[in-house]
């Protein structure tokens, strides 16, 4: 059972006896003394799709969802629906984009490292590798003498995902993206 203050993007926990996938979790410190952190955190509820705001404090328990995980491969996109092949039994299941909210722009073809969530034997929802491998396709000119601690520039990857770079990152780089936040974190 995850406390609060351990809820990142992602994860799956049960509410009211539905499964929610974790959207944002932010972190408000009171500035009074006693008072305990408060995490305001935004769930999707993977059955109906709806948004649920909840507040909890730090030390607050949420109890797991009761589905089964699974490693699946991304394999390849039919109309709107993605497919995932399970990497112990080779069958294949399939999400729409819009039950990925948010998590598409960071599947590329062959990904791997990816969770399935089934409950009943349908998934409901996928969690992604902390960071993928994706290659920069659009960005401006590398600056000539441009420090790793300086300024950064927008650069669109493969799946279409626009990112802040370090200005000597070239069209073409293989960078490493952190799943939760959308932030560069490296070259590949």
């Amino acid at each position: 059972m995850p406390k609060a203050s351990d809820l990142k993007r992602g994860m799956i926990v049960e509410i009211n006896g539905m499964p929610h996938a974790v959207k944002q979790v932010e972190c408000k410190s009171p500035s009074s003394r006693g008072a305990a952190t408060l995490y305001k955190v935004r769930f999707n509820n993977l059955q109906t799709r709806q948004k649920l705001d909840e507040s909890y404090k730090g030390d607050d328990l949420l109890k797991d969802a009761d589905c089964v995980r699974t490693q699946v491969q991304y394999s390849y996109t039919d109309g709107d629906m993605m497919i995932f092949m399970d990497m112990e039994d080779y069958s294949q299941h399939n999400l729409s984009e819009n039950e990925l909210d948010g998590q598409r722009e960071y599947i590329t073809e062959g990904l791997e490292g990816i969770t399935a969530l089934l409950m009943d034997g349908q998934i409901i929802g996928v969690e992604l590798p902390a960071t993928v491998v994706m290659t920069v396709v659009d960005t401006s000119p590398s600056i000539k003498g441009a420090t790793a601690a300086g300024r950064t520039k927008p650069a669109t990857l493969t799946t279409g995902l626009e990112i802040q770079v370090p200005e000597y990152i070239e069209i073409g780089e293989v960078v490493k993206v952190h799943t939760g936040n959308g932030n560069f974190m490296s070259r590949a």
